[in-house]
C-alpha cells in the first residue's frame, strides 16, 4: 500500500503553487489553511487555478489534500455570536470544498469555557447538523486534542459523542494527532496498540481518516500542545515510526505540522518514505 504523506503548505499563491510546492519535496499530498487561520474572509476561488491544480494532481499523483480550518472557530461557545461565525465560517468552507471533490476538512471541536463538556458537544453538533449536506463529497474531521483548559476533545469519548448526534455522520471523521493524544495521556510510546485499541472501541478505527504526525515539546499527559520536530521531541522517531507502519493504520495519508520551513519538511518526509515498510510500491 502506498504511503501518502505531506505538510502544511501556504496557500499564498494558490492551489496550483500548492500542488508544486508538494511535489518539489517529494509529497503526494498535503494540508492547507482555508483561510487566514486567525479568521478572516477567505479569498475568491479561481476556477483556472482549480482547473491546473487537478490536472497537475493527477499528473504527480497528488490525492487526498486535508484543508484545515481557523484555529479562531469556535462551535462549543456559550456566546451566540463567536458560534454564528463558525457555522458561517464552515458552510462557506465546506462550499467552497466541493470545488475540489472528495477530499478532506479538518478542525479543531473547540472549548465550552466553563458550560460544561456535554453542553460544548452538544453545541458542536447542533452546527454540524445544520453545515453538512448529503450531497457533499467532502469528509469533515473532528480532531484529537490535547485537552488543555476547557477544550473539547482530549478524551475519545468526547469525539464519539459528538459523532452520535450527528445526523450525516456518514461525512464524519476524525484525525488522530500524535502530539495531541501524547500530550492528552495516551501512550502512544510504549502501549500503541492499547491506544489504537481503545480508539476502536470508543470510536473505531474505521472512522479514522487522518493522521497529523508531529512530535511533542512536553512530557505525556502535559496537555499543553506544542509540536516539535519528528525525533527531536519526548514522542521519539522509534514511536513515530511504528505509527507509520502499524497494520491498523495502513493507507491512512500522514500530514506533518512540526515546527519546520520547506527543508526542514522536505527531510522528514524523506524520512518517513525511507522508514516505511516496503517502500513507496507497498
Amino acid at each position: 500500500m502506498k504511503l501518502r504523506v505531506g505538510c502544511h503548505l501556504s496557500s499564498a499563491g494558490g492551489f496550483l503553487k500548492m500542488g508544486k510546492t508538494a511535489a518539489s519535496i517529494g509529497a503526494n499530498t498535503f494540508q492547507f489553511f482555508t483561510r487566514n487561520p486567525r479568521g478572516s474572509r477567505a479569498k475568491a476561488l479561481d476556477p483556472e487555478d482549480i482547473r491546473a491544480f487537478l490536472e497537475f494532481a493527477e499528473e504527480q499523483d497528488i490525492r487526498q489534500i486535508l484543508a484545515h480550518a481557523p484555529y479562531t472557530l469556535n462551535a462549543a461557545s456559550g456566546d451566540a455570536h463567536v458560534r454564528e461565525f463558525a457555522r458561517e465560517t464552515m458552510a462557506d468552507d465546506l462550499r467552497r470544498m466541493e470545488f475540489l471533490p472528495g477530499n478532506l476538512y479538518n478542525f479543531h471541536p473547540g472549548s465550552h469555557v466553563g458550560q460544561g463538556t456535554e453542553e460544548g458537544i452538544k453545541k458542536i453538533a447542533e452546527i454540524l447538523n445544520e453545515i453538512l449536506r448529503p450531497e457533499q463529497t467532502t469528509r469533515v474531521l473532528l480532531e484529537t486534542m490535547a485537552g488543555k483548559g476547557t477544550e473539547i476533545g482530549g478524551r475519545f469519548e468526547e469525539l464519539r459523542a459528538i459523532l452520535d448526534r450527528v445526523e450525516l455522520v456518514e461525512h464524519m471523521g476524525v484525525c488522530l494527532d500524535t502530539c495531541h493524544v501524547h500530550d492528552g495521556g495516551y501512550d502512544i510510546v510504549s502501549d500503541l496498540d492499547g491506544v489504537l485499541e481503545e480508539f476502536d472501541a470508543v470510536i473505531g478505527l474505521d472512522r479514522l481518516k487522518a493522521i497529523h504526525m508531529n512530535d511533542s515539546k512536553n512530557p505525556p499527559g502535559s496537555h499543553k500542545d506544542r509540536h516539535e520536530k519528528l525525533g527531536e521531541g519526548t514522542i521519539g522517531k522509534e514511536a513515530l515510526v511504528r505509527i507509520l507502519n502499524h497494520p491498523r493504520l495502513r493507507g491512512i495519508p500522514v500530514y506533518l505540522e512540526t515546527p519546520n520551513e520547506l527543508p526542514g519538511y522536505a527531510g522528514e518526509i524523506a524520512f518517513l518514505k525511507q522508514a516505511f515498510q516496503g517502500g513507496e510500491d507497498h
